[in-house]
């Protein structure tokens, strides 16, 4: 019988996975306890834990189907629960039933999304996602609510749920977003990549919430425009081809 060897390479992704799912448990907490703003940056620094942990794994050949699945358990808790309950303690318990609803949906959608991708992943297009990503949507809710705090909206906040409902929503919707997982960089363009890099770490540095949210918003925001245009050039292209039949006979 073959021994099985120990491969240490396995156990720096799946580290990073169990820190970002560890820190999403702390920001349950400091949701619970009031601690909005503290709650909020441990689900970003999730999110680079969460890009990490794939990043290590390609980088040392170290993935496997255990780290595929407890990375997909580990993101529903640091982006389903965290943001869903952060979301309710900062806003939802405002709006009674409706806000357990949205908080409910965010988390069960957010899981259907991650189940869906797991199978769909070796015939998915790797330019594209089908949804929004759980990360994303976790970060949207998370920086609308660092700004609701930060500027005191409290005349949005009925918004800021509806927006979060919808979100929710685009996670099991077919709508594509774009994906920058495999981004070719060309040498010629490594002095352009450095100069927006600084650009946007100075952003970061002097707006980081209203950068962070601004970014994400457009991101959502130009997937639904571009699943609009599509439905429409192509409701235009359909009813072309009928007149162009009518006309014919």
């Amino acid at each position: 019988m073959e021994k099985r060897t120990f491969d240490i390479r396995y156990i720096f992704p799946n580290f990073f996975t169990a820190l970002s799912a560890f820190l999403g448990v702390i920001s349950v907490l400091a949701s619970i306890k009031g601690n909005f703003d503290k709650a909020a940056w441990l689900i970003f620094i999730s999110l680079i834990l969460d890009g990490l942990d794939g990043r290590v794994a390609r980088l040392t050949n170290a993935t496997s189907k255990f780290g595929v699945e407890f990375d997909s358990l580990a993101d529903i808790v640091a982006f389903g629960v965290a943001p869903a309950i952060l979301l309710y303690q900062a806003i939802g318990h405002q709006y009674g039933k409706f806000g357990s609803l949205v908080t409910a949906l965010f988390v069960v959608f957010g899981a259907i999304r991650l189940a869906r991708f797991n199978v769909m992943a070796p015939n998915s297009e790797p330019s594209v996602f089908i949804g929004v990503p759980i990360p994303t949507a976790a970060v949207f809710v998370t920086g609308w609510v660092l700004l609701y705090r930060k500027y005191a909206l409290d005349s949005i906040t009925l918004l800021i749920m509806l927006m979060a409902l919808g979100v929710a929503f685009l996670m099991v919707s077919n709508v594509r977003y774009p994906s920058f997982k495999k981004i070719d960089l060309q040498k010629s363009h490594v002095f352009k990549i450095l100069i927006l890099m600084i650009f946007i770490v100075a952003l970061l540095f002097l707006y980081p919430a209203e950068f962070v949210t601004l970014i994400v918003t457009l991101y959502v925001v130009v997937g639904i425009v571009r699943a609009g245009y599509y439905l429409m050039t192509k409701k235009i292209r359909y009813n072309s081809g009928k007149s162009f039949s009518k006309d014919k006979n």
